[in-house]
């Protein structure tokens, strides 16, 4: 005998939310919208988790569809929701997304800001968010061209990582570490930590990482060793070129692979 679910359960809201969150993902992005309508007509008006996990992911919808300006205001309910509730975690959540949608130079400080929060939280969860704080902060110092402290701050999440024994996340680390050192000009030394993510996921047999092949060609073409880099960019480009949030959001990034790797 199956069970009837009120439309109206707190956990059925929640569950819808993240329906819509994979909808999103998967860029149907009409879809999430509609799966989304369905949990505001029951929200009512209580100040509610449901309602926090409402708009967080309604804002990301219109931020993953190029809609910023109508994303922010609903990071910043959800934010002051989950702020009410002392919901610590939805309110990190709402100030990092709050930073992924803002300019470069408002970006900085809202990430700190969410760095400050998650690392002040009682909360085990909340602070489970430095990690992703971290990496997001290490971008925005690299995109205002401070890449000292964008490479300080990659390394604490390198650091981070490791210590929690997440071992894909603590490679997505060590390549942005890598590719600070090549902004920074450290070229050789970028080349030999992305050689050695390399030879890591070749030894473990996993999915070949298109970014890292990139790297590696784009390191070897400043050290004047085209030929030896057209391999690697081609790689990248085959792996790379059926990326859809790459080919929509950097074809240039793309074209350019395909250029140098043919």
């Amino acid at each position: 005998m199956l069970l009837q679910i009120p439309e109206d359960d707190p956990a059925f809201l929640e569950l819808l939310t993240q329906i819509a969150r994979a909808q999103g993902l998967q860029r149907k992005f009409e879809k999430a919208h509609q799966t989304l309508n369905q949990v505001e007509r029951r929200l009512g008006e209580v100040v509610s988790r449901p309602k926090i996990r409402y708009l967080l992911e309604r804002g990301r919808v219109f931020g993953s569809s190029g809609q910023p300006e109508q994303a922010r205001p609903c990071f910043e309910q959800a934010l002051e929701y989950a702020q009410k509730l002392s919901e610590d975690f939805y309110a990190v959540d709402a100030q990092h997304m709050l930073a992924l949608i803002a300019p470069p130079e408002q970006s900085l400080e809202l990430n700190l800001q969410a760095i400050r929060m998650a690392d002040s939280s009682e909360q085990e969860k909340a602070r489970g968010w430095l990690g992703s704080l971290y990496n997001n902060t290490g971008w925005s110092y690299h995109k205002l061209g401070n890449y000292a402290a964008a490479l300080e701050i990659f390394e604490k999440a390198e650091a981070w990582q490791r210590s929690k024994g997440r071992v894909y996340e603590t490679r997505i680390a060590k390549w942005c570490v890598a590719r600070t050192l090549r902004s920074l000009g450290l070229v050789e030394e970028a080349l030999s930590k992305q050689m050695a993510l390399k030879h890591e996921w070749e030894a473990e047999g996993v999915e070949k990482d298109g970014f890292v092949f990139e790297e590696i060609g784009e390191c070897l073409l400043l050290l004047n060793r085209a030929e030896e880099s057209r391999r690697y960019f081609s790689k990248a480009y085959e792996i790379l070129a059926r990326d859809e949030w790459l080919v929509e959001q950097e074809p240039d990034r793309v074209a350019r692979l395909k250029l140098l790797g043919y």
